[in-house]
């Protein structure tokens, strides 16, 4: 066979150009990335904790002369609880608030909690005793104090610690007076 000329090849200094599909690849990467994120940042913040009413808020309330004590109360609670500041009352409620969470609330002479019952699982913290009446996945608990008059409930938001129930125990224990547990026979 004969030898063949030399295939010829581009100027060094030329590039070839890019084709149209690579110039679309490489827009479209950015682009659906940068709409993931704002998707993922959208359903974040539409699903807040704070996005339903806090059950203690629709806790109905009890009259008599216990419910007298109660602004004696809610003024010995501290300015902070835990990570939680700007203490705020409202009438037998209490609120402090952190960023990006729900607040704690305490409201002070609640009616008997009705499932309150013999079999009633009970949590004691420093010596006051706490029924659990509410949970809400993923946002927190919320107590009512059965040992003490008048009733105090509690909404703790997920991730608050253990530190505010611990402070509004301690008050309970100093400011309110010890009764038996009422199971509304």
């Amino acid at each position: 066979m004969a030898d063949t000329p030399e295939a010829e090849t581009p100027d060094e200094g030329q590039r070839s150009p890019l084709s149209p599909a690579l110039i679309a690849t490489l827009v479209a990467v950015p682009v659906v990335v940068i709409g993931v994120f704002i998707a993922f940042a959208a359903f974040k913040f539409s699903t807040r904790p704070d996005s339903g009413p806090i059950p203690v808020d629709e806790y109905s309330t009890a009259q008599g002369e216990d419910a007298q004590k109660c602004p004696a109360f809610l003024d010995a609670l501290p300015e902070t609880l835990g990570d939680y500041g700007g203490k705020s009352v409202d009438g037998t409620t209490v609120r402090w608030s952190m960023d990006g969470s729900d607040p704690i609330v305490v409201r002070c002479g609640v009616a008997r909690p009705e499932g309150l019952a013999p079999t009633s699982g009970l949590q004691v913290i420093d010596a006051i005793q706490w029924f659990m009446t509410d949970t809400v996945d993923g946002r927190g608990q919320a107590y009512v104090s059965v040992d003490h008059r008048p009733y105090v409930a509690m909404w703790l938001p997920s991730g608050s610690g253990n530190a505010p129930i611990t402070d509004v125990s301690t008050l309970i224990a100093q400011k309110l007076t010890r009764a038996p547990l009422d199971f509304g026979k």
